[in-house]
């Protein structure tokens, strides 16, 4: 069944324009892994396929419908709704500037809530070109975030509503993962599991020691921290007396057990709560592996039996040589062949991990990844 044509309008509107292999189930949910109360308007006509319960990326993110529905309204969020989807012609494309390969197009309903004007720095999705005189807030920086994520996502574009600037952002421009987990890899694991795929991996830990204060701090430091000027002596001693430990013994004794505690812990330290693992790729950047609880989780695993025992981020991080470029909307040459040698090796070092703790992978805009597509 084909999509009725995008209805033509002089009322300014935004656009999510998508290719003609896309179908209105991956923009479900697309939606649902964002807005979680996201759903489709009733109406006369039946809508698609409807979201059961908690999903993952295997429930059908590579399924494309043969046959496309009439358009119809997908509510977002309180105010802001998609419609669609409408079949883009040749004239249309021409008319509101959209690239050559447009197909299919929903027509944003969202609320107008602008802010200050930009600041300067990166603009990787091309939102503060696109809104020089005040940037979305609210409910609609929301929305549009979302739809740049999912053009992203899905090779599409998004077209703003105030002056028909065409963003197009780069799908190859996010290319971190992160694995979400119930194990817990102890560093000397997850280094284990990471020299699979880069043998000169190592773990990310401090190289320094500390051997003590300088000489001449306490007593005889000619420069004195704030409290012990406030307590009027010139050491531990004479702060632990102003502070009523008059008493020798005690104040030894006081001593003491700090020293052993200190002993202690640089003898024995306690369990990593975080740590990383790192890759140099040289001339293409670093990658790292940085592990740690997490409790910001997205959308589709939040209340998720699994999820509810604590969860476990390894996130795969490239840094390029050049940090800033990361945040450019059209990077150099150079960044994009890095980027392009990186990109394959984060993927296997996600495989990797996930392959020894299971769990779900999620891209850079919390949407969930097939274990079978990295």
């Amino acid at each position: 069944m084909a999509a009725p044509r995008l209805p033509a309008s002089k009322e300014p509107r935004h656009l999510l324009v998508l290719p003609e292999d896309v179908g209105d189930d991956e923009v479900e949910v697309l939606a649902v892994s964002r807005f979680p109360q996201a759903r489709w308007e009733q109406n006369d006509v039946p809508a698609p396929r409807g979201i059961m319960g908690p999903m993952t990326a295997a429930l059908g993110m590579r399924t494309v419908s043969a046959n496309m529905t009439p358009a119809r309204t997908l509510r977002v969020a309180r105010l802001s709704t998609l419609t669609g989807p409408y079949a883009v012609e040749a004239p249309d494309a021409v008319g509101l500037g959209l690239p050559s390969w447009s197909t299919y197009a929903y027509v944003v309903a969202a609320p107008r809530e602008r802010g200050d004007k930009p600041y300067p720095g990166g603009d990787r999705d091309g939102l503060k070109r696109a809104f020089p005189d005040g940037m979305p807030v609210r409910e609609e920086e929301r929305v549009l975030q979302w739809l740049v994520a999912v053009a992203r996502r899905l090779g599409g574009a998004v077209r703003i509503a105030d002056n028909g600037i065409v963003l197009v952002p780069d799908v190859d421009g996010a290319i971190d993962l992160t694995v979400y987990s119930d194990r817990w890899l102890e560093p000397p694991e997850a280094l284990a599991v990471v020299q699979q795929v880069h043998p000169r991996a190592r773990l990310g830990e401090g190289t320094g020691t500390w051997d003590g204060p300088l000489p001449g701090a306490g007593r005889d430091a000619g420069i004195r921290p704030a409290w012990v000027t406030e307590v009027g002596g010139a050491g531990l001693h004479d702060a632990l007396e102003s502070y009523g430990v008059a008493d020798p013994a005690e104040r030894q004794r006081l001593h003491d057990e700090a020293s052993a505690y200190d002993e202690l812990m640089m003898a024995a330290p306690p369990p990593a709560e975080a740590f990383g693992v790192l890759v140099d790729l040289q001339h293409d950047g670093i990658l790292s592996v940085e592990a740690a609880a997490e409790t910001e989780l997205p959308p589709l695993l939040r209340g998720l039996p699994w999820t509810s025992r604590g969860v476990v981020a390894y996130r795969v991080h490239w840094e390029p040589q050049f940090v800033e470029e990361l945040e450019a909307e059209r990077p150099s040459f150079e960044h994009r062949v890095a980027r392009s040698r990186a990109a394959p090796q984060v993927q296997a070092l996600a495989r990797a991990i996930h392959g020894a703790t299971g769990g779900e992978i999620a891209d850079e805009a919390d949407f969930l990844v097939d274990p079978e597509d990295v």
